[in-house]
């Protein structure tokens, strides 16, 4: 059978890292996963509680913009949290924050456009961005500017620039002055800004900022996967411009249907299960604040703090320049699966690695000891 070229994407690494792990588990070993952006509780127990009710009921296909309390729903958040009053035609349930990339790309760019994006970021962009023939375009980013770029930074003849606050790997958060001139850099630039914010709802000091705060011709992404627990429950959202719904919809209609309706059900709950997300977040600053001090004395002190999501982008070029080989010697030697930076900037990344502190706060506790022990020998 014949391959397409725009097909043969990179691995995404980070799973490639969660098989060795598996592995490693299925064989006895106990690992403490610091690998993979994954919340280690459940779903709020109310959406779990609205799904098992509705599970008498027929559910089939919806609109598919999604169920029309959700997008109220929604509409309604981004009231709550960010003062911005937003119409609910414009929000679009979708099958994940991955569904909406491929709406959003599609809606926005045709095959051989260039879109930029922060070095290091989302992996997936990247290969999205390709098996659609996209040409991904690298903007080398900074520890000093939190591993975010400025507008200054912004390339000629690109289409598209996918901004990611709080970003992932690096956790930093951009502020409204910092989304203003970024977008309003695009603008000049002809460029369509697609704002990831799926880790909304994790921050640690100041709250995060929606690029809806500063413009309406932005496409933001976001998702129930992070702040609520609902990653395998495949349900996220975007907000588009006005007039982009229709074309968003037609695309929907096709590439979709809709969303999961299960899903649905039990996301539209969620928003009302804020008090129990807050709690998983007070979780997660405690393990921030047991890996901001645990991992410098390890040895891994050269990060950009992070005032967002549940990760720790190292710097480690002073240990290694083959991440994805000393990642393997971290899961082999001490039982610790973390992710080698190769996957969040091909350039770059073989000299980083990204820590998870999703899980419970004992395990973290204990993976920070074997990496000390493990540091120590070494």
């Amino acid at each position: 059978m014949r391959h397409s070229l725009r097909g043969q994407v990179d691995p995404f690494i980070v799973m490639d890292v969660m098989e060795a792990a598996a592995r490693a588990e299925a064989a006895g070993r106990h690992v403490i996963h610091m690998e993979v952006g994954q919340p280690g509780t459940p779903a709020p127990l109310g959406a779990r509680q609205a799904l098992a009710q509705a599970l008498e009921q027929p559910l089939g296909y919806t609109l598919a913009l999604g169920l029309p309390a959700l997008r109220q729903g929604i509409a309604d958040l981004y009231r709550r949290w960010y003062g911005v009053d937003l119409d609910p035609a414009r929000v679009v349930v979708t099958p994940g924050s991955s569904g909406a990339f491929i709406l959003a790309f599609s809606a926005l760019f045709d095959a051989g456009d260039r879109v930029a994006m922060g070095y290091p970021g989302y992996p997936s962009y990247r290969q999205i961005l390709r098996a659609m023939s996209l040409t991904p375009v690298g903007i080398p980013t900074r520890p000093e500017d939190r591993y975010q770029p400025r507008p200054d930074d912004l390339p000629d003849d690109v289409q598209g620039l996918i901004l990611a606050s709080p970003g992932n790997p690096s956790g930093t958060v951009l502020t409204v002055p910092e989304l203003a001139g970024l977008t309003q850099a695009a603008a000049a630039r002809g460029m369509a800004v697609i704002s990831d914010e799926i880790y909304h709802g994790l921050s640690y000091a100041d709250r995060c900022h929606s690029a809806l705060e500063v413009t309406d011709e932005v496409l933001v992404v976001n998702s129930f996967s992070k702040y609520f627990s609902m990653t395998g429950w495949r349900v996220g959202w975007m907000v588009v411009p006005p007039d982009m719904v229709r074309t968003v919809e037609r695309l929907a209609q096709n590439l979709f249907i809709c969303p999961p309706h299960a899903s649905q059900v039990a996301a539209l709950a969620a928003l009302d299960c804020i008090p129990e997300a807050e709690a998983n977040r007070a979780v997660y600053a405690e393990n921030r604040r047991l890996m901001l001090e645990g991992l410098p004395r390890a040895g891994f002190d050269r990060i950009a703090p992070p005032e967002g999501a549940f990760y720790i982008y190292a710097d480690v070029s002073h240990l290694t320049d083959d991440s994805v080989a000393f990642a393997a010697e971290i899961l082999d030697k001490a039982g610790v699966a973390v992710t080698p930076g190769l996957d969040f900037d091909p350039d770059r990344g073989v000299r980083t690695l990204r820590f998870s502190y999703a899980r419970a706060t004992a395990d973290i506790a204990e993976g920070l000891a074997r990496l000390t022990a493990f540091m120590a020998a070494r």
